[in-house]
This record gives C-alpha cells, structure tokens and sequence, in this order.
C-alpha cells in the first residue's frame, strides 16, 4: 500500500498488481490461494491509490485468474505474458489462452477489462522463428489484444527501440514499453505510446527495496518533460 501510495503521489498513470514474489513460477493455473491472496492485494492497492487505473498480471501465464482478480477489484486491464502463440519458457513450453480469455470474459461480464499482451516476451524463445511485426498483428488481428508490450531479454533488459518500432508499425493499437525503461535508456520510450517501469521505480534500483518517490517524479519528468 506505501508503494501504490508513492506511486500514485508521483504521478503514474496506472499501477499493475503481479506475483513477482512467486519465482520459481507455475508453467500452468496457479493455485487457488495465489489467486485469493493477490486479490486481497489489489483490493489494497485500489484503497491506497484509488483513482489510478489497476492492472493484474498473474505470472507466469495465468490469464483466466488475472480476468478473475480484474473483474472482482474493478481492474481496468491485465497484462498477459503470453496470449497466443507458444513460447519456450524458463517454465518449459508454454501456449496462449486467448480463445479460453475470451470465453470466459464473456461468460463473467468482463467485457470493460482490456488485454495488454506481450509480444515475444522476455525470458522466453519462440518454438519457431517469428519476427515481432508478424507476431505483434496476431496477437491484436488474430487473439485479440488492445495493448502491444515489447519488452527485452529480462526483468530490467532494456527494450529495443527497434522492435517497438516494427511492432506501431503492425498494428493500430497503443505499444508499451515493458522492461528495462530508466531516464538513460530513453530510445525505446520515446517510440512507445506507454512504458511499464518497475526495477527502476525501486530505491537503488533493487526490486526488494520500496519505491522511491523521488524516481517516480524523476521518471515523471523524464517522460513529460
């Protein structure tokens, strides 16, 4: 809650609520208790920043339980690690579930929830050669997608400026940014239309350190001017 209130007092624009404390995550579903305990967390995050807009990502892939979370805490989006296509992952082989999203999104009433999926995402290969422009228009003309996210190799791997510029190139839709953005790697933000900025945010730029409000304004300015 000190971290969605330092947040949102530096001005962001959304807060994303996800697992990160799970590793080593679960390939498939994750157990009922995550599910619960990570809304009993959002729940938190909404009361102490309660007019930024929320997302779930529930990691690894877990998307029918991060539309679960979204539709109970009012989220506005979840972000969806890997929403079509099949990835060879630190977690083994791991495949989209956009048909079973949408189904069940239909079935709960979830329909103001959006999808930001990652393209090619970090700490994972595509069981085939696939470059990010095709890959990008699946996931938006074929899955789905509202939201594109490029991101780099790793958690905290600078996004290569390149990829996000073939990916607005394939789709009319808004492209994120979503690993590795800090105020000195500025290329790739400045061809993005969001950027997702975790490891930085955190004081030293150390995950398991609480946000620094004084990055978070940085950053603001950084990207505001």
């Amino acid at each position: 809650m000190a971290d969605a209130a330092a947040l949102a007092e530096g001005g962001v624009d959304a807060l994303i609520v996800e697992n990160y404390g799970d590793a080593p995550f679960h390939a498939g579903p994750v157990d009922a208790w995550t599910i619960a305990a990570m809304t009993r967390v959002a729940l938190a995050v909404r009361a102490a920043a309660p007019r930024i807009a929320l997302g779930i990502n529930v990691l690894r892939n877990d998307a029918l339980a991060a539309l679960a979370i979204a539709k109970a805490c009012d989220a506005a989006f979840v972000r969806v690690n890997i929403f079509a296509g099949a990835m060879s992952t630190d977690q083994g082989v791991i495949t989209g579930q956009a048909r079973e999203f949408w189904l069940e999104r239909n079935r709960i009433g979830a329909e103001s929830v959006r999808i930001a999926a990652d393209v090619l995402v970090k700490h994972a290969v595509p069981l085939a050669p696939m470059g990010i422009d095709a890959a990008a228009r699946d996931l938006v003309e074929r899955a789905g997608a509202d939201v594109v996210i490029v991101t780099g190799t790793g958690t905290g791997q600078e996004t290569d400026a390149e990829h996000v510029s073939a990916a607005r190139s394939a789709v009319r839709c808004p492209v994120w940014v979503g690993s590795g953005w800090r105020p000195d790697r500025s290329a790739a933000g400045k061809r993005a239309d969001g950027i997702i900025v975790g490891t930085w945010l955190h004081a030293g730029g150390d995950l398991s350190a609480p946000i620094d409000l004084a990055r978070v304004r940085a950053a603001r300015t950084a990207l505001t001017g």
